[in-house]
């Protein structure tokens, strides 16, 4: 039986990579996006890789539907054992312009999904005494910029998320980790989005004697 990840927040960069990374050694790919075409799309391309993908629809900002969204996903494929939260919201900001009404609502996507879709997971990983959860961080949490205030928020958030419970999930053999990530994700730099793709990997193979909390890419 192939083992599964779900990743929530596929898009054509990081998102597509870590699918194909995880989907070469094997794992049934669960894509959780919110817009079905771009579902449709992202699963043609890994199925022409011989990836098995599933898509299934989901808000990240609405609980109830990151909930029946991994309902579906255990009906139909089975329990994930792999999450990675990839989902974020990308837009420029300032103390001036950043209302209190966007700031909540970029936070449902940014961090409170996260927080979500691990309640989703953690039983069936508890009960099995193992599983990975992969949670995309940014420099933001290291690096604060007056321009991005409200996703650096939500960044800081997935560190702190990530620092505050790997000791204790650790306990039931769930390596939880983040990799932080100090630049702009783009082809054929340094940043580019196989190569840290590749990190998320190399954290999931990692023996629990040597887990990390967090990777800062940089």
């Amino acid at each position: 039986m192939n083992k599964i990840c779900a990743l929530v927040g596929v898009g054509p960069g990081l998102g597509l990579a870590l699918a194909r990374r995880f989907g070469r050694e094997g794992y049934q790919m669960a894509l959780l996006a919110r817009r079905p075409e771009a579902l449709t799309e992202y699963t043609k391309i890994l199925s022409d890789a011989g990836i098995v993908a599933t898509g299934f629809e989901v808000d990240a900002a609405d609980s109830a539907s990151i909930s029946a969204a991994f309902t579906e996903v255990q009906q139909q494929i089975g329990h994930p054992d792999v999450l990675i939260y990839n989902a974020a919201l990308l837009k420029l900001d300032s103390v001036m312009s950043l209302t209190t009404k966007d700031l909540v609502q970029d936070f449902k996507v940014n961090a409170a999904g996260a927080i979500s879709a691990i309640q989703q997971v953690l039983p069936g990983m508890q009960q099995q005494k193992s599983g990975t959860i992969l949670l995309t961080g940014g420099g933001l949490a290291l690096y604060p910029s007056p321009q991005l205030i409200s996703l650096g928020i939500g960044k800081a958030a997935i560190r702190y998320l990530a620092l505050g419970l790997a000791e204790e999930l650790k306990a039931d053999g769930i390596h939880l980790a983040t990799v932080t990530i100090c630049g702009t994700i783009a082809p054929d730099t340094k940043f580019d989005p196989d190569a840290i793709a590749q990190v998320y990997w190399q954290l999931h193979q990692q023996t629990p004697e040597t887990w990390q909390v967090e990777y800062v890419y940089q």
